[in-house]
């Protein structure tokens, strides 16, 4: 599938209208539940095989963050061979009592995965504890960019990449 048609397809079956709190506090008159494009296969699979080639060299591990970073992990994983790790918001108060599961991360240059950015706050956030955890951590890959947040993530040396930012995806609307 053509990167300008899965775009299309993303928005097709992602795009809402109405009056939307994002995760920042912002409001939004447009949203992208991206639970409808991940829980597609079709689409999840395309979304992974054009996402690898972004993914940058060296890395050694990839790192989903919680809940909509892990799918897009996932099938990347599946796409490149390379092992993930899921990263919760906040440590489980139980078993191993991890925030960053499935890996040892001492020592690993991560890729941050994740859905759907708008200012990146969580993305910092996540960067910091696995930092933390004796992680390397300097790039951060996204299906959608939102918009804003690039000097944020700039600031605590982070590079973001996008599959795609809101212009592309509403391309096919002209």
């Amino acid at each position: 599938m053509q990167k300008t048609e899965l775009a299309k397809k993303i928005y097709e079956v992602a795009h809402l209208t109405g009056e939307f709190k994002l995760r920042s506090g912002q409001t939004s008159h447009e949203y992208f539940d991206k639970y409808r494009f991940e829980a597609r296969p079709e689409l999840l699979k395309e979304i992974a095989q054009h996402m690898s080639a972004l993914i940058p060299p060296g890395t050694q591990a990839l790192a989903g963050l919680e809940m909509g970073g892990i799918p897009i992990a996932t099938a990347l994983s599946l796409a490149t061979g390379l092992p993930c790790v899921f990263v919760r918001k906040e440590a489980k108060e139980y078993g191993t009592c991890q925030f960053a599961e499935g890996l040892d991360i001492k020592g690993l240059k991560l890729c941050i995965i994740e859905d759907v950015i708008t200012t990146g706050g969580q993305v910092i956030l996540s960067s910091e504890d696995l930092r933390s955890m004796g992680a390397i951590v300097e790039h951060v890959l996204c299906v959608i960019h939102r918009g804003g947040g690039e000097e944020k993530l700039k600031q605590v040396d982070l590079k973001l990449q996008a599959l795609f930012n809101m212009e592309e995806l509403k391309a096919h609307l002209k």
